[in-house]
């Protein structure tokens, strides 16, 4: 019995750990090999990654649930193409310099984070399929996924090589790190049903949620255009840039829809117990 508990308490630590060094590694590499900071390999990298593991969970959750084979393929269908379809989109107004300042007469940027993010959970909350989903997933699977977030520390590395003002590579970089590195160690947490995990859970994606909102707002603020009231006289033009502009059009949008969804999943399965208490 002892072995067992000092295995739960241990595995959280060792996630934490192991993410740390990891990224801590990925920053230094950053840092001492400028080259592979101005080709912004990794954000691409990560980005493709990212997606297939969430198409990938996607197919994993679906395959647990009562659906049958052709439900669960149509219902796949239903997410992984306007997924795609998003993705490609925000890929090409990025690539196509759309997003630099002065590029087009529209706050474009916001557009795509406020717009899509708002009709997809406002879809994805109402349909019953994806109920069905999140209550035949893990609840850890959404929240692990996100330890992808560190690679936020990309702000760190612009901050340091002079591109990014530091009143948002620091905050952003800050929260996103955080969020990273706290996902698999609270999911591990929550898979492991200790009391206050759920609290826990819930706690971690407000934080996250909260980090995105205060990096999206001052990414605004600090950044050419009709909302900089910040960093005047060195402003934050890495936004608008490809590849690093598909994090605020396309990454934060994701996330907070991932946030969301493990939100729902979480009140979902905390309704039962309060009503029994009652």
């Amino acid at each position: 019995m002892a072995s067992n508990n000092t295995a739960i308490f241990t595995s959280p630590t060792l996630a934490f750990a192991g993410t740390a060094v990891a990224t801590g590694l990925w920053f230094a590499a950053l840092v001492a090999i400028p080259e592979l900071q101005r080709s912004d390999l990794s954000i691409i990298v990560a980005r493709i990654a990212v997606h297939l593991i969430v198409l990938g969970g996607t197919w994993a959750g679906l395959s647990r649930t009562s659906l049958t084979a052709s439900e669960r393929i149509w219902t796949w269908l239903a997410i992984a193409i306007p997924l795609t379809l998003w993705h490609g989109a925000a890929w090409v107004i990025v690539a196509e310099g759309l997003l630099l300042p002065g590029a087009v007469s529209i706050p474009l940027l916001p557009l795509m984070i406020v717009v899509p993010t708002a009709l997809v959970i406002t879809v994805l909350s109402r349909s019953d399929r994806i109920g069905t989903l999140l209550d035949a997933m893990p609840a850890n699977w959404l929240i692990g996924l996100q330890a992808y977030r560190v690679i936020g520390g990309v702000f760190f590395a612009n901050w340091l090589a002079g591109t990014t003002p530091g009143i948002f590579a620091l905050p952003a970089g800050t929260g996103d790190v955080i969020t990273g590195l706290m996902a698999l160690p609270t999911a591990i947490v929550l898979a492991s049903g200790r009391p206050g995990s759920t609290k826990a859970a819930l706690f971690w994606n407000l934080f996250g949620i909260t980090d995105l909102v205060v990096a999206v707002t001052l990414g605004a603020l600090t950044t050419p255009g009709p909302l900089q009231q910040l960093a005047l006289d060195h402003p934050n033009l890495t936004t608008g840039t490809y590849p690093t502009a598909i994090i605020p059009a396309f990454t934060v949008p994701t996330s907070l829809v991932l946030h969301a969804l493990s939100l729902r999943q979480l009140l979902r399965r905390t309704r039962p117990v309060a009503r029994a208490a009652a």
